[in-house]
């Protein structure tokens, strides 16, 4: 049992997320507190049945807190994530800021939970359309390694957090009434538009979080070698990131190879009616803590059978964020891996 847990960003959208899943699957834990910046301190969040005072986060925060979770963005978590453990708290980071650190565990608790048995006190959540893409692509990748993955993303506004969800509902009004929608929150219009995914472009043409999703893919498989090629793109969906994957595999592999492999893979869920043309969507998967996955298809374009194409869509906010911390949570517990 977590004797004290410190919740950082914890009015925040994937704070909140932290708050409703931890009381949820009711992680062992003698106390909690909230933590923000000085302009949340003194809201009130119920928790367990007792109110609770946010609290502002300092250098102070981490007395006696045992498991911190972080999720108030990367320069927090590089100001005071050491802090915290230092204090004797295992970090549990939702931010970019370790994931590259080669002394940082990235952690999928369905995919290498034993990577923790390392951490220097700061175990790393991945990008969340990482975890949603390599959630579903783990069982396949154990049986029958796959070498290249073309991936498109479809993200939800509500990544960039609570605000963005709210100036997409506004835009949507705006260009319902005729007006001209002012976007406040993310470079571009929301409302009835996508776009390119509003990370810096980098010198190779790829954006930031497509980025991630390459140098994540392989720390988290311990594969150097696997070809990743994403294009993120931002959708008008409020809730829940959907991805398209393009797989070539090592061996042959049948369609029906696939869906057994999917079938025995840990938080998934199969949605894949032909008959009725219902497969993944964000609607569905919002709120839910299973990636879904369908169109689960062969690529007659890649030669030997080796070529499989998936739909997936996953709550980037629960198993992209807040849920896959609290499961890190439940094996630092089970694994025995918090001091006494």
């Amino acid at each position: 049992m977590f004797k004290r847990v410190a919740i950082v960003g914890a009015t925040g959208a994937v704070g909140q997320d932290f708050i409703n899943i931890l009381q949820q699957r009711k992680l062992p834990m003698q106390d909690v507190v909230m933590l923000a910046s000085a302009r949340s301190a003194g809201k009130k969040i119920t928790f367990g049945g007792t109110e609770h005072t946010v609290q502002e986060l300092t250098d102070k925060s981490f007395e006696g807190v045992d498991l911190a979770l972080f999720s108030a963005g990367g320069s927090i978590s590089k100001t005071f994530a050491r802090i915290a453990a230092a204090a004797g708290a295992i970090v549990v980071d939702n931010s970019s800021a370790f994931r590259m650190d080669p002394d940082v565990p990235l952690v999928v608790p369905e995919i290498n939970p034993q990577d923790m048995t390392s951490h220097k006190g700061i175990i790393a959540n991945p990008n969340c359309s990482t975890i949603i893409m390599l959630v579903p692509l783990w069982p396949i990748h154990q049986a029958n390694r796959i070498q290249r993955v073309i991936v498109s993303t479809y993200q939800a506004v509500s990544g960039a957090g609570y605000q963005a969800m709210l100036d997409m509902e506004q835009q949507s009004r705006d260009v319902l009434a005729g007006k001209k929608p002012e976007p406040k929150v993310l470079p571009h219009i929301t409302g009835f538009n996508l776009f390119s995914h509003n990370s810096d472009i980098g010198p190779d043409g790829f954006n930031g979080e497509e980025t991630k999703m390459v140098h994540e893919t392989r720390k988290i498989f311990h594969d150097p070698d696997i070809q990743v090629c994403p294009t993120c793109v931002r959708v008008p969906v409020l809730r829940a990131h959907s991805e398209s994957m393009n797989l070539t595999l090592t061996r042959p592999i049948t369609e029906q190879e696939a869906r057994d492999l999917i079938c025995r893979g840990q938080g998934l869920k199969i949605v894949d009616d032909r008959a009725n043309n219902y497969f993944p969507m964000p609607i569905d998967a919002s709120g839910q803590d299973d990636v879904l996955v369908g169109r689960i298809r062969m690529d007659p374009t890649v030669p030997d059978n080796r070529g499989l194409c998936l739909f997936v869509c996953g709550d980037q906010l629960r198993k992209g964020a807040a849920l896959n911390a609290v499961q890190i949570a439940e094996k630092i517990l089970e694994m025995g891996l918090v001091k006494a």
